[in-house]
This record gives C-alpha cells, structure tokens and sequence, in this order.
C-alpha cells in the first residue's frame, strides 16, 4: 500500500475529487443536521439538494457517483497517454486496465458483504465501486484502441443504443418503454441475469445492464482530459476552461432537451442523466482548473487534497473504523456545555475532523491505496 505520489499530478483533479467524497463521508450530515435543529430555509433548501429523488429528477447528491467515475477518466489521458506517447504498446497496459476493473468489482463486494460474512445466495453484487471498476475499464479500453472520432461514435452509439434498449425491449406483462421501476427493461434483465439479491429487491440502481451506458460517462472525462493535456502551445489554459465550458452547457442543453422523452434518472442511469451529471462535472471541472490551476489560487485545497489522493479509502473506511465512536469519546464531553443544536451540529464536524486527521495521518506518510 506505501507508494509516493505521482509527479506531475493536477491539483485541481484532487481537489475536485476530495471535494467530491467529502460530500459522502459527512458534508452532507452537517446540513441535514443544521435543516433539522434551525429550520433555516437555505439549510433545509441544500440538505433536500444531498438527498435522491425517489426516481425521476436531479439532485446534487446525484452528482457525486458520476463525478467520481468522471474523473477516472479525466485521468485516463494523463496516466496512460503518456505511455503509449513514450511507445508502450496497448497490450501491455490492457493487464493493468482489466486488473483495477476487477479489484474495484471485489472491493465493491467485500465493501456490501464484508468477507464470508453474507451467504452466497444474499449476497449483493453490484456495487458503486464495481460499477467504477467496469465503467472505468471498459472507457479506458476503448481510449487504448481506438482514435478520437471512433470514441465519440461508441459515445454516441452508447447513449443511443441505450435510449432505443430502453424504449422497445419486451418486459412481460408491461407495456414496452416503461420506465417504472417494475417494468422498465434494465431491471427486468438484472433479475434474470444478476445472482445473490438486488439492492431494492426487484432493482438495483448499480445494475449490471445499466453499468453499459456508464461507460460514456467515463468517456466524458476521457474527453476533458484529452483537453486539459493538449499541448499549451496549441491551446492556452484560459481557452481549455472555455472548451469545457461550452461541452458542458451543451451537455446539460441536450440532457434537459432529451429528458422530455427518456427521464433523467439516476436509478437507470439514462442517456439523458449520463449527460446532464457529465455536464455538471465538466463544469466543475473547468471552474477547479481555473481556479487552482490557471489562477493559481491553492492554499485552499490542502483539506480536499488530503481526501483526494485517497478516495477509495475514505469510500471503504467508514465500514471497517468506527469514526463516531472516537470522535464523541474526544469531543462529546465538552459539547454536553452547549445547547443542543450545537452539541448536534460539533458532533457532525467533531466527526469529519476525526476522519480527516486518520485520512492526514496517511497522506502524511505517504500511503496510498492505489488500484
């Protein structure tokens, strides 16, 4: 696990996906709690914006998945462009690519089950990592053997392809290009096919079926790569955040324009949310890479970085470390002399800090888990 960082990383790719998990290990619970014990109409307004839509719709909170396979393959560009650049053959980094796809899929599973904890038959098996891991893995084989023009037709073809799967294949018993959560095809298909249970019993929202069109999501981030390493003497920072800029408005124009007719929806990850949480992610993208980057404004960035470099681990630790447990043992005792809202809300970030530090600790010493 002990393994220095990389050289010439983007910072601003670490910020935004620190920034990204920090929303799931806590950020989050800091305003839900405030919604809750003020009754503030802006902490009520985010804390519903980090939470999901029952089905159709968009949320932040939807962004935070998408994001973070986004920028798997931001960093495709830079981490295997490079090599193939310096003349390594694609048959020799195809080992690699397919290798982290399969240890995302096993963390996922030790990640819902634990280790021979859960019977064979009750077992889930997709996952958020595993859907990462293959995502990712698929994108990335289609970086390594194929040009640009030929990504952007299997874009186009997976989005496509997807939209017409979902609108005329058969489910029995429903009528075809339902997208309820009984008859749509994608779920149909994961209970025949999928082993052990499904997260919502009759759907799993990291199907196996809809694991096809995140695949365009990782292309996403491929593209914005390919941009952001364009040679600066072809093209400047500053006109590298207006190209993303203008593919993310132009993401989320047809994801609103296309949602009329197939729903944005997280669940089924449909053509139509691949592209407005793309979207989403290119612009905050450019805005990070502006900001830090071009501008060279990065003092603030330390406290992402620090979860950045090691996403996967702050994913997975909260299962395996009882964070609330210290963090009330060290604090718990001195926020008893506040009032209650108080004692709720230092809770909160008496945990993330807790977190944080253990996170530092390993950043600290250089350990990071690298898939």
């Amino acid at each position: 696990m002990k393994e220095s960082s990389t050289s010439h990383r983007l910072l601003s790719l670490d910020t935004l996906r620190g920034f990204d998990m920090f929303w799931i290990s806590g950020g989050e619970d800091v305003f839900a709690v405030l919604a809750k014990v003020t009754g503030w109409s802006w902490a009520v307004l985010i804390a519903h914006q980090l939470t999901h839509p029952e089905w159709n719709g968009f949320r932040a909170y939807d962004l935070i998945f998408p994001t973070f396979l986004f920028m798997a393959g931001v960093s495709t560009p830079f981490s295997l462009g490079s090599r193939l650049e310096k003349g390594v053959p694609a048959s020799d980094l195809i080992r690699k690519v397919i290798q982290r796809g399969i240890v995302l899929v096993l963390l996922g599973i030790i990640y819902n089950n634990g280790i021979f904890h859960t019977e064979w038959h009750n077992m889930r098996y997709p996952s958020v990592l595993g859907r990462i891991g293959l995502a990712g893995m698929f994108a990335q084989i289609i970086y390594l053997y194929t040009g640009k023009t030929s990504r952007w037709v299997w874009f186009a073809g997976l989005l496509l392809g997807y939209w017409a799967f979902m609108m005329y294949f058969p489910v029995p018993g429903c009528e075809v290009g339902t997208m309820t959560m009984e008859c749509n095809p994608t779920s149909y298909l994961d209970r025949l096919i999928l082993p052990g249970r499904l997260h919502l019993k009759i759907h799993d929202p990291e199907g196996l079926i809809s694991t096809i069109p995140a695949i365009a999501t990782g292309l996403m981030g491929i593209f914005s790569g390919e941009i952001l390493r364009t040679d600066a003497a072809k093209l400047s920072q500053n006109n590298k955040v207006l190209y993303l800029i203008a593919g993310g408005v132009v993401s989320l124009i047809i994801s609103q324009l296309w949602n009329i007719v197939f729903p944005i929806n997280k669940n089924l990850w449909t053509s139509s949310f691949v592209l407005c949480a793309g979207g989403c992610s290119i612009l905050l993208l450019a805005l990070f890479y502006w900001i830090i980057d071009v501008m060279n404004y990065r003092r603030w960035t330390f406290f992402f970085v620090v979860i950045g470099m090691n996403s996967i681990v702050i994913y997975m630790v909260g299962r395996y470390i009882n964070f609330e447990y210290t963090a009330e043992a060290l604090f718990g005792g001195g926020l008893e002399f506040f009032p209650e809202p108080v004692q709720a809300v230092g809770g909160v970030i008496a945990f993330i800090m807790v977190q944080w530090t253990f996170m530092y600790l390993l950043w600290r010493n250089k350990l990071f888990l690298k898939v």
